[in-house]
């Protein structure tokens, strides 16, 4: 049984059909990308995915359980969490207190506890420390983590979004165009940081990227977009030599 399994997801704005009969099977510990011109309806895929918008038709399983149309905070507790094109951090929060917010919903304590700090919220708080400190260890961010999340540079930026998401203990991560804005450094570090990710949590990974030299480098599968429907499905290599995927995407042909 696929972690993911998308079929014939479909919505439309006014006239518009955003997303058409869109279906994909992602694979457990599956690195798969999603590709297409702007304006193909790729990231209104991760908004269906996600619960920013509830489809017209179809269905969305995640790991065989019906996700289509929930809250998203319903979804991420699910499995899905994501990242964006553009880095959304609470910018004014330490870098620590930046991956706490991604735990949350694994060591909960009521309201009442924390006004009173009561022992639970205390220990809580302690187990949210330790565990968010390991995480920052991993992505080597645990030297910052008592800095504001504004001061660090781009690219570890980008990599404290990855961990905030990871805290939410997913099954599937989405990532948002991770490489928009990086130099050739930046991304060549972000692709060894994107397989570190993949094999040592046991991730499920589905990007968007406009980086074909990332694409190409890291994604096993691909789905190609071009007007919301599906024109290229398959094996990374193949789909970019397709000539309907180098005419719409390349601009070529």
């Amino acid at each position: 049984m696929a972690l993911l399994d998308i079929g014939r997801l479909s919505i439309s704005f006014g006239g518009l059909r955003a997303v058409d009969d869109f279906n994909v099977k992602i694979e457990k510990g599956q690195l798969y990308g999603l590709i297409g011109p702007n304006g193909a309806g790729k990231t209104t895929v991760f908004n269906l995915l996600t619960g920013v918008y509830k489809p017209n038709s179809g269905k969305i399983l995640l790991d065989g359980k019906d996700i289509t149309g929930k809250r998203t905070i319903d979804i991420n507790r699910e499995g899905i969490a994501r990242t964006f094109q553009n880095i959304r951090l609470f910018k004014d929060l330490t870098v620590l207190d930046n991956v706490k917010a991604g735990l949350h919903n694994h060591y909960p304590y009521s309201t009442l506890a924390g006004i009173l700090r009561l022992p639970v919220y205390r220990r809580r708080e302690r187990e949210m420390d330790a565990r968010a400190m390991e995480l920052l260890r991993v992505f080597d961010l645990d030297a910052q983590a008592g800095l504001k999340a504004s001061n660090l540079p781009y690219g570890k930026q980008r990599k404290l979004e990855i961990a905030r998401a990871l805290a939410t203990q997913p099954k599937l991560l989405l990532l948002d165009e991770p490489a928009a804005g990086m130099n050739p450094n930046e991304t060549a570090e972000l692709m060894e940081t994107i397989r570190f990710v993949r094999r040592e949590f046991d991730m499920t990974i589905l990007l968007i990227e406009h980086d074909m030299h990332l694409v190409a480098g890291i994604c096993e599968e691909l789905t190609v977009l071009d007007f919301g429907q599906i024109i290229a499905q398959g094996e990374t290599g193949k789909v970019l030599r397709d000539p309907e995927v180098i005419k719409a995407y390349l601009g070529e042909g």
